[in-house]
């Protein structure tokens, strides 16, 4: 057998691969292009009758004094009953002034020190313990989780409480972004954030399915973690963790577009790097953990358990298929002599078609979500283009991710001092 025969067949291999993987994420989805006509073809139903909650407000913060005080003001300015809210910060493993900020800013603060387990699930679970020291009755009727750096909306809580009324266990929220205009690695933060709440949550509500929690900006029940057995979601995605805990269980994530915060992005590639990796190893840790659940819960007709098992899995693994056959085939059309060219030209078409799929996504975001980025017009028309760039450095994070011997929570430094009027006012004034 020549060479031009093995480059023949390495490359006919490869065709056969790119298609495959093509047609598989066509099927796996196309559902999610869909998602984009629903908000023109579906209405929101009104709300039911609002009820008044009393709310606890958990934060966790390491070395966050920077920032910590303006989420903390933001949350004052609520327009719902101040006296219905009460804010717990835990100062986890802090070396700063993280707790004092949050005491002079009318915050309950518990400090913790603990170099064994370390990570954000396992500060929330401190904090709760403590609450439930201090508070038996249990008072409580939802927990909203925020991240230090985050500023709310003045209406925020109220708006949140609106959506809870209408009887849902968990309450997500539309998540922006105080720093878009820094960079692309911020824009496409940002970029991404702003897409999945709008054409994945906003859609999944008006469909009737569960919404996801993305990190931060959510609220819980006081009945849902009880039947969860407190909060044990430890994992490097906690939020997912939690998410999928809650549709296996049959609950709706319930969504609420009118509660905005804003929170900072990473604008170094090393962090970026790190974070990212961390979520990357923690979807592979969620599917591990509750893959039969979610497999179940397909075959029962569950198409909220069809459409997180897409969101933690498939995607990377498609992506790390491709890559590997491809990286594979070059190696062996350069063993080969022959057919380099060939190899190349179909590695280039399957980036070439992934990046205009993206294109699409972060073009169709960026029009309908325009007024709500604050950033030069110039700067929103260029990190729509970089956005697919953006999504392709997932895939060596991804792979990276199956072989990285320590992968665990790493400390990105919040520096954005910023109020709502800030990033308001910045944005009127380069738009």
């Amino acid at each position: 057998m020549g060479p031009d025969t093995k480059g023949g067949i390495t490359m006919d291999a490869l065709n056969v691969i790119n298609y495959v993987i093509s047609v598989i994420f066509i099927l796996c989805y196309s559902y999610q292009f869909l998602y984009i006509l629903v908000p023109v073809l579906k209405k929101a139903k009104p709300h039911k009758e609002e009820q008044a909650h009393n709310y606890a407000v958990l934060i966790s913060a390491r070395n966050e004094q920077a920032v910590i005080g303006n989420l903390l003001d933001s949350i004052a300015r609520q327009t719902y009953d101040r006296g219905s809210v009460t804010v717990f910060v835990v100062a986890d493993n802090c070396t700063d002034e993280t707790a004092r900020v949050a005491r002079e800013h009318g915050a309950v603060v518990f400090e913790r020190f603990d170099t064994t387990q370390i990570g954000k699930g396992y500060a929330l679970a401190y904090l709760m313990e403590r609450i439930d020291e201090r508070y038996p009755g249990k008072p409580f009727d939802g927990y909203f989780v925020f991240d230090a750096d985050n500023v709310l909306e003045d209406s925020y809580i109220a708006e949140m409480n609106r959506t809870f009324s209408d009887g849902y266990e968990v309450v997500t929220s539309y998540r922006n972004s105080k720093n878009y205009g820094d960079n692309w690695i911020s824009a496409g933060y940002a970029l991404w954030f702003l897409r999945e709440s709008q054409y994945l949550n906003r859609c999944r509500a008006l469909l009737g399915t569960s919404a996801a929690v993305s990190g931060t900006g959510f609220l819980f029940s006081r009945r849902a973690i009880d039947e969860c057995g407190g909060w044990h979601f430890f994992l490097l995605t906690e939020d997912i963790e939690f998410t999928i805990e809650c549709v296996t269980r049959g609950w709706k994530i319930g969504y609420c577009e009118k509660a905005v915060l804003y929170d900072e992005q990473p604008t170094k590639f090393r962090q970026s790097w790190h974070q990212r990796l961390r979520w990357s190893r923690g979807y592979l840790q969620v599917f591990r953990k509750y893959g039969g659940k979610l497999v179940s819960g397909v075959t029962h007709g569950s198409f909220a358990c069809y459409d997180m098992s897409m969101a933690i899995m498939p995607a990377a693994v498609l992506s790390l298929v491709g890559l590997v056959a491809n990286c594979a085939a070059t190696t062996l059309s350069i063993l080969a002599g022959s057919g380099l060219d060939t190899v190349l030209l179909s590695l280039g078409s399957l980036l070439f078609s992934s990046c205009i799929a993206v294109l699409v996504i972060g073009t169709v975001t960026t029009i309908t979500e325009w007024k709500r980025i604050y950033a030069p017009a110039w700067k929103k028309v260029l990190y729509n283009f970089t956005f697919p760039l953006f999504m392709l450095t997932y895939v060596p994070i991804a792979f990276a991710s199956l072989f990285a011997r320590r992968v665990g929570w790493k400390h990105i430094e919040h520096t954005r001092s910023a109020t709502v009027a800030d990033i308001r006012s910045a944005g009127a004034k380069i738009a």
